[in-house]
């Protein structure tokens, strides 16, 4: 994955005469043609115009996805025929089917947020962290069924 610079507005506490920051950041939005509109990788040959310009939808850029796609917008799953927009690798939800942008060697995710419940594995929707809102919905998503016994819900 790429790293582009970033500025970032200097903080209250700077001078007014004070230099931007520039810090690296992993690449994972598409930058429209204004050249400030950044839109999520999903967003990205999806059949929608969300740039002004409609450049996430340009036909060299959509005619063979996802090789014809900037390399940072694009995450393999554990199938390597399969493929998912960059922004989805890491968001909970198992996009691959095999949860390989979720648990895998080369996808390091962080751990479940406040908002999460960690099981030892779920079905098929999440791979190991299920939505609090999820808990003790009378429903098994963790296979152990912590999230209808243990979990202490939302």
């Amino acid at each position: 994955q790429g790293t582009r610079a970033e500025l970032s507005a200097h903080s209250p506490g700077q001078g007014a005469g004070s230099l931007p920051q520039v810090r690296a950041v992993p690449r994972t939005g598409f930058l429209c043609h204004d050249q400030r509109s950044c839109i999520p990788a999903s967003g990205v040959c999806d059949g929608v115009r969300t740039c002004t310009h409609g450049k996430d939808e340009d036909e060299s850029l959509c005619r063979d996805v996802p090789q014809s796609l900037p390399r940072f917008l694009v995450a393999h799953c554990g199938d390597p025929a399969s493929w998912i927009y960059s922004d989805q690798k890491c968001d909970g939800t198992n996009n691959c089917g095999d949860c390989s942008d979720e648990l895998s060697p080369v996808t390091v995710c962080p751990p479940c947020g406040p908002g999460w419940w960690h099981c030892p594995s779920t079905f098929f929707k999440y791979c190991d962290c299920i939505p609090r809102r999820l808990c003790r919905d009378h429903i098994q998503h963790c296979s152990d069924w912590s999230d209808e016994y243990a979990c202490p819900g939302p």
